[in-house]
């Protein structure tokens, strides 16, 4: 599949200055932008940078990045699903997965992470895609936010509908561990039916589901 990327801004003007929302942005754009030391959801700012940097370099890869001036302050990433996932099993290079989406502590008021959502769908080329996210309570904010797990879900799934994707049932094990889990996903126009029916398979596995 030819991974077709092209480049979309918007800026927001918050009260702490005008931040640019860009992408998807490349590994050489990424490697000289400073990260905020506040974006550690997953690992430190530094090892996330880099870790982001390989990510836009892969051909599916996408980043779509926040930044004030010469640091990013939010971003979302898309890729192929981790090979150890069931989303992988089914080969399809035209499932791509939100891996992660992060905003800096002090830039949560402000939106961000709808208009990352938003920027990234304005790319056509994502129309060919079954973009899916999987959502896991374990990787919330709930001690920082103050929220308990099922606000916090409320939030997540709202911001997700910003960029088109919605609830969809499935029986893997590590999402239906806790209620709050969900997989979300968002299927392009232009994907065709054979490709919409390998992801229901991927979905639901266990016969006793159906």
């Amino acid at each position: 599949m030819n991974h077709i990327k092209t480049y979309n801004m918007k800026e927001v003007k918050t009260p702490v200055g005008t931040l640019v929302i860009e992408g998807p942005v490349s590994s050489t754009t990424l490697a000289q932008l400073d990260f905020h030391q506040e974006l550690t959801a997953f690992r430190p700012a530094e090892q996330q940078k880099q870790a982001l940097v390989e990510i836009a370099a892969l051909p599916e890869g996408r980043i779509i990045v926040a930044r004030i001036n010469h640091t990013v302050v939010g971003y979302v990433t898309f890729l192929y699903p981790d090979p150890l996932e069931r989303w992988s099993e089914g080969k399809m290079d035209n499932l791509i997965e939100l891996g992660a989406i992060e905003v800096a502590a002090p830039f949560r008021s402000y939106s961000i992470g709808k208009s990352l959502l938003k920027v990234s769908m304005m790319d056509d080329a994502m129309e060919d895609y079954i973009i899916i996210t999987t959502e896991y309570y374990w990787h919330w904010d709930l001690k920082g936010t103050g929220l308990n797990v099922w606000e916090y879900r409320k939030i997540m799934e709202k911001m997700m509908n910003t960029g088109g994707l919605t609830w969809y049932a499935t029986d893997d094990p590590e999402i239906s561990s806790h209620p709050a889990n969900c997989l979300m996903a968002r299927i392009g126009k232009r994907v065709n039916l054979d490709s919409v029916q390998s992801f229901d398979h991927l979905r639901f596995q266990n016969r006793f589901m159906y």
